[in-house]
């Protein structure tokens, strides 16, 4: 497919601590464009991301939304969505690339790694990475990345508070072979620390047994906090 035009998505919201690497790194890979979709940030996020010379949107806030009105705006014939606090490896634009090599291939993901000192979040990512490579199902953690015609196909992601990385990719894999990428993004592993190895753990597991049992995703927001 040669060299794809990779149009790059990031929604914020309040992340004004953590997004200045995140956008470094972006900037050092020279993607074909960076787009951050800024759901009303309180905080100086939207004037760090200005800072470097990025394109900033405003949308309604919501993650799904953010990134379906990033990818709307967005001009490259393949979209990667990033969280404001997770980094691309270097090798991550050749990596796409070769992927996609593989007309059947959709899209894919990243392998994770969680920043941060605690002992548990090596067992942690590579549970993640083992648990999406079986399933082919990954979080937005992950840096989901889409050919821009599937996505269109697809609808983008749904219009949901929660779980809407896990509802697309549900939907997916079903239209290919899914590219579960073995370099690792590097992602922030605060929420883990400011609310405790344990009970994330639990509050995660929970969240995603309630969804699978038909609880709706508006209902389970209640019980995610948004962690910044």
């Amino acid at each position: 497919m040669g060299q794809p035009k990779i149009s790059v998505i990031v929604p914020v919201l309040n992340e004004e601590h953590v997004i200045a690497p995140t956008l470094q790194v972006l900037l050092s890979l020279a993607p074909y464009e960076i787009i951050v979709v800024d759901g009303g940030s309180a905080d100086g996020t939207r004037q760090v991301c200005e800072q470097f010379g990025v394109k900033v949107l405003r949308s309604e806030r919501g993650r799904a939304r953010q990134m379906n009105w990033g990818a709307r705006e967005a001009t490259g014939d393949l979209l990667l969505f990033l969280h404001a606090d997770t980094r691309l490896p270097m090798s991550a634009l050749k990596d796409i690339t070769a992927a996609l090599r593989d007309k059947d291939c959709p899209g894919g993901r990243f392998d994770v790694e969680i920043d941060g000192a605690h002992w548990m979040f090596k067992i942690i990512g590579a549970l993640i990475n083992y648990r999406s490579r079986m399933t082919k199902i990954a979080t937005g953690d992950q840096a989901l990345f889409v050919r821009r015609a599937i996505f269109e196909t697809m609808g983008g992601f749904p219009d949901i508070p929660l779980m809407e990385d896990i509802v697309f990719c549900r939907v997916l894999k079903h239209i290919g072979p899914i590219a579960c990428l073995r370099t690792r993004v590097i992602t922030s592993g605060r929420r883990w620390e400011r609310e405790g190895v344990w009970r994330t753990i639990i509050r995660m597991w929970a969240l995603k047994l309630c969804y699978l049992a038909g609880v709706s995703p508006r209902r389970l927001k209640q019980y995610y906090a948004d962690t910044r």
